[in-house]
């Protein structure tokens, strides 16, 4: 069994929004908002990751590693906002060095919650999870970006979701593994709810896929109302996303 901890689903939410922003802004094209919005937001949550690691048995390397990705993500802001009027001149590595540091942070947690023989899965886990939430965060959040810079190009929703439906099947298979959900289907594990939340957990991964072929459907209508369609599909992906990854994590925990 893997143990699920909120410092460590908070480190992995940040890393993964802060990497695809690097993602989405590494031609700069997207504007300078965007990256003060995110880098702030998954900053606070770095602090956030930093702080409940403190104060519910603290695992040194993790808690330090969300600081410096906090810290991180703050120099890549005021770099930003000195440099606001000209995109060029903000070296797109700079979103780089706050992932880098978060990941040093999830491997850390992931050792510490693995039993044993798991920690290969539970770094697995961690890390693929990372990702998983943080695209699908990303994307949604760059679909409402497109209601303050309409001209910005399809291209950049588009390849956020692609990315989010290239890492849906790694995520489904991470949590499928032994010690995994098919044991709850089973009744080798116990849900605590009869078997129902494993149930909710398959209903949630196949949504989101789902969801991800109807975002994309949506993205290719010519209109602009087809933007904020697929933003509220996203919408929904993010509840199913974090069934698909929480849900399975919480089970297996127990």
């Amino acid at each position: 069994m893997i143990r699920l901890d909120a410092a460590t689903v908070l480190l992995q939410w940040a890393a993964g929004g802060l990497l695809f922003l690097w993602v989405t802004t590494r031609g700069r094209q997207v504007g300078v908002g965007y990256g003060w919005l995110l880098r702030s937001v998954f900053g606070v949550m770095a602090i956030g990751a930093a702080v409940i690691g403190f104060r519910s048995g603290a695992i040194p390397v993790r808690e330090v590693a969300s600081i410096l990705t906090a810290t991180a993500a703050a120099v890549a802001l005021a770099v930003s906002i000195v440099r606001r009027r000209d995109l060029a001149t903000i070296p797109p590595v700079l979103d780089l060095i706050a992932p880098v540091f978060a990941s040093v942070g999830l491997l850390a947690g992931a050792l510490d919650a693995a039993d044993g023989s798991a920690a290969a899965l539970s770094v697995l886990r961690v890390f693929v999870g990372a990702a998983f939430l943080g695209v699908v965060t990303d994307a949604m959040l760059l679909g409402h970006w497109y209601l303050v810079q309409p001209g910005l190009p399809r291209r950049h929703l588009n390849e956020l979701v692609r990315l989010l439906g290239f890492v849906w099947p790694v995520e489904v298979t991470a949590m499928l593994l032994p010690t995994g959900m098919v044991s709850v289907w089973t009744g080798a594990i116990d849900d605590g709810w009869k078997g129902q939340l494993g149930w909710f957990w398959g209903a949630s991964a196949l949504s989101t896929i789902v969801l991800v072929f109807v975002t994309r459907a949506a993205l290719r209508e010519r209109y602009y109302s087809a933007v904020m369609a697929a933003t509220g599909f996203l919408y929904l992906a993010i509840l199913t996303a974090f069934g698909t990854d929480l849900v399975a994590r919480a089970v297996l925990a127990g």
